[in-house]
């Protein structure tokens, strides 16, 4: 998508205190990553001059947005000296002639929902809803396609709160308009508080052209509380989905399946219902069965579940990864690992069957180990093997076995487990005593 010239104003200060959270609001997260990282990413696409505006644990958003993104801007806002969404804008200073506010509890907008902003020629431009049921909101009173003025619900007349005209809080500047005007802000309201929205009263006031644009509630969705977020969730998982069952991935009662932000499909893929695929998961080629769970790993030409864990930084391929099988920072190649296993911090190679109860023990309490298990190695059912500890090509381990040497070598069979015996009638002299 094309680079225009505008600069990106995200408004990202406020407590948030409806989340009920003593995380920041921006912070909390949609799809696996945080609100405030969804705007970002869409308002790069269309503008090289993005400034994220904080004051409410700034370092941390600060921190958590630098993770992903090295070319953004932060300006710090004085709340105490300059609270409201007016008071944000004061320490900004936008490079080109074009300004757009944002809030960064929007984290529904796309970079093709903000288009029109780009179109349109006005000192300003307003967003407006339509909304079917006003209640709450400020009217927006419009005559022959201008704005004329904004009213406060409780201030509203009969006529005006019949307008169901609203305000979608994000705005389209002209620079001239943002340095006229912030800085005559006055916080003379009863809440104290410096108002952008008072720039379109001043703005009209002086006869500059103030121009709405409808835009629709989905993308301009505010999340406000924790129902908020989890209404934006199903909508954020629902384009996800979409988006890649339109690039050719088969996924059944796909309204089940949980997809992350950063999870990527190559190739023929089908996801069965109930799984969830989180984290910069790569899916290739590989078919993942109902219930199971792929965190922070690579999958490919391999089948996973049903109910399998694939928990963060495996690499799996040509495999097959049964049900209740769980591996953790592993690696396998043409691995066999049907069900009921344990694979933590390993390395296996092609050819190699993992039996039903297979543990890798790589932690003793204090530091973890690797298991590496070479080709065409038969592990038997309910083995430990404790690492760290390494079995070359070829190995037979028996069933029942716990492997205690660190190196077994090739052709060999592992066999350890105690003699059997039988107590007679031990049965009917226990329960004869109770």
């Amino acid at each position: 998508m094309k680079k225009e010239n505008i600069s990106i104003i995200i408004l990202a200060a406020g407590k948030g205190s409806r989340m009920q959270s003593s995380k920041a609001k921006v912070l909390h997260t949609i799809s696996g990553k945080p609100m405030l990282y969804h705007i970002i990413k869409e308002s790069r696409k269309i503008s090289d001059d993005v400034t994220v505006v904080v004051a409410h644990q700034k370092e941390a958003v600060r921190e958590a947005m630098q993770n992903y993104f090295t070319d953004i801007h932060f300006a710090i806002q004085d709340a105490q000296k300059f609270p409201g969404t007016g008071g944000a804008l004061k320490n900004v200073s936008p490079k080109n002639e074009k300004v757009l506010v944002l809030n960064g509890d929007m984290p529904l907008i796309t970079a093709e929902s903000l288009q029109g902003f780009l179109e349109i020629d006005a000192d300003i431009i307003m967003s407006i809803f339509d909304l079917h049921d006003p209640n709450g909101y400020g009217r927006v009173i419009i005559k022959e396609g201008h704005v004329e003025y904004i009213v406060e619900q409780k201030d509203a007349n009969d006529a005006e709160l019949n307008t169901t005209t609203v305000n979608a809080g994000v705005y389209a500047f002209s620079k001239d308009i943002i340095c006229k005007y912030i800085p005559r802000l006055s916080n003379d309201n009863a809440q104290k508080e410096y108002y952008l929205t008072d720039v379109i009263s001043m703005a009209k006031e002086d006869g500059m052209s103030i121009i709405p644009l409808l835009v629709d509630e989905e993308h301009f969705k505010g999340v406000n509380s924790k129902k908020d977020l989890a209404v934006a969730e199903e909508i954020m998982q629902d384009r996800i989905r979409t988006k890649w069952m339109n690039a050719g991935v088969t996924m059944q009662l796909p309204s089940t399946i949980y997809i992350e932000d950063g999870v990527v499909f190559e190739g023929e893929c089908i996801v069965e219902n109930g799984c969830r695929i989180t984290g910069e998961s790569k899916i290739i080629n590989s078919h993942i069965k109902a219930g199971s769970v792929i965190e922070e790993s690579v999958i490919k030409n391999s089948d996973c579940g049903p109910m399998a864990h694939v928990r963060p930084l495996c690499y799996i391929e040509d495999s097959h990864i049964g049900n209740f099988v769980e591996v953790k920072k592993s690696i396998l190649k043409g691995v066999k690992a049907g069900h009921l296993s344990y694979l933590g911090d390993a390395e296996i190679d092609e050819g190699t069957n993992i039996g039903a109860g297979t543990i890798t023990c790589n932690y003793d309490g204090i530091k973890k180990y690797k298991t590496y298990i070479g080709k065409n190695v038969f592990i038997g059912s309910d083995s430990q093997l404790i690492a760290p500890l390494t079995i070359k090509d070829d190995v037979m381990v028996a069933a029942g076995t716990t492997v205690t040497s660190q190196e077994i070598k090739s052709g060999n069979l592992v066999l350890s487990r105690t003699k059997i015996r039988f107590v007679k009638d031990f049965y009917y002299k226990f329960f004869k005593k109770k």
